[in-house]
């Protein structure tokens, strides 16, 4: 018997009837996967950054420092983040494996070390997944979380939970796009992108991808996920911000005929940047995996030369090194 979505809502433009799509139209056509193969094996990308991975590393790489009770927001590499809110720790798509993969012997391999360890967290309240690829939903991880913290509270998009019970979770709500819930002081909402989902040859789009919104006394924070630039997403400040801290992904967008679909680029970062009102922004979803065509260390150059084009300065939007701390008190006195 065919898959059928249990959630369907026929008034909801990204739902169907056996799964979830996103509104805007399809960009890729039939092949656009084997052609992109072929042209990528061709010309042997992506080239290793200009000075080496070890080099890269350096440059691009601290071990995270959670020492102090300051509110703050770490960056620990793609598009892992950190958050410390009234003590009380949430981990954003946490992915600290050693390959992107189902397998441990094949698949996108981790080029830079992970910025910490489940371990070094002194405790665990929330973690916030954005959508199913294996980048964002790491089993390894998960499992590491639920046997240090097996009361922690997971919130995911429609379609997830299961998978998550089935890992022995007691706590995780699904939710769909626009809705929200509490954790303690903070609210999560989770918000459209434009993207998609798959974790097997049989559950393409099974399960929703979203973005998060996280609101607290002290802070109003977008976290945009894996997502394409649609103008759909300026919806999401003009219903929920302004912001004070947003995390858009610059990397993974080569070659554009290909990524525009589900990852936007440098310059449209900067262009949504720029219509949400230039809040502290942090560029995620580079620097750990070769995911796509670029060098690991094009995307900081690029997001550089794009703000310089928009006539900006890299003060509030720029890229991090993994691992490094701002704290939330510096941000809402910018």
């Amino acid at each position: 018997m065919a898959w059928k979505n249990p959630w369907y809502d026929p008034a909801l433009s990204h739902h169907t009837p056996d799964g979830f799509c996103n509104p805007e139209p399809e960009l890729r056509q039939p092949g656009d996967l084997q052609r992109w193969r072929r042209e990528r094996k061709a010309q042997g990308l992506p080239k290793p950054p200009a000075a080496g991975y070890e080099q890269f590393t350096r440059l691009w790489w601290q071990p995270a420092d959670l020492s102090g009770s300051e509110d703050a927001v770490w960056w620990l590499g793609h598009a892992c983040l950190l958050l410390r809110l009234d003590g009380r720790y949430t981990l954003i798509d946490p992915a600290l494996s050693s390959r992107a993969s189902p397998l441990p012997f094949a698949g996108p391999q981790r080029k830079t070390p992970p910025a910490l360890a489940i371990d070094d967290l002194p405790s665990l309240d929330s973690v916030l997944i954005s959508h199913n690829h294996y980048d964002h939903l790491d089993r390894p991880t998960i499992k590491k979380i639920l046997r240090r913290f097996p009361d922690v509270r997971f919130v995911v998009p429609l379609g997830l939970a299961k998978w998550f019970t089935r890992l022995g979770a007691a706590h995780v709500e699904e939710l769909d796009w626009w809705q929200s819930t509490r954790l303690g002081e903070v609210t999560v909402h989770a918000v459209p992108a434009r993207h998609w989902s798959m974790r097997s040859l049989r559950d393409r789009n099974r399960s929703l991808w979203c973005g998060w919104v996280v609101t607290h006394p002290r802070l109003n924070f977008w976290f945009s996920g894996d997502s394409g630039y649609s103008d759909r997403l300026l919806e999401i400040p003009n219903r929920l911000g302004p912001f004070n801290l947003a995390a858009l992904p610059i990397g993974a967008y080569a070659p554009k005929w290909f990524m525009r679909g589900q990852h936007m680029d440098p310059e449209q970062a900067v262009s949504l940047y720029q219509t949400m009102g230039q809040p502290q922004t942090v560029a995620i979803h580079w620097g750990v995996f070769e995911l796509a065509d670029e060098s690991m260390d094009e995307p900081p150059q690029v997001l550089q030369q794009a703000l310089a084009q928009a006539g900006l300065t890299e003060e509030r939007f720029q890229a991090w090194r993994i691992g490094s701390r701002v704290l939330l008190n510096n941000i809402c006195q910018d």
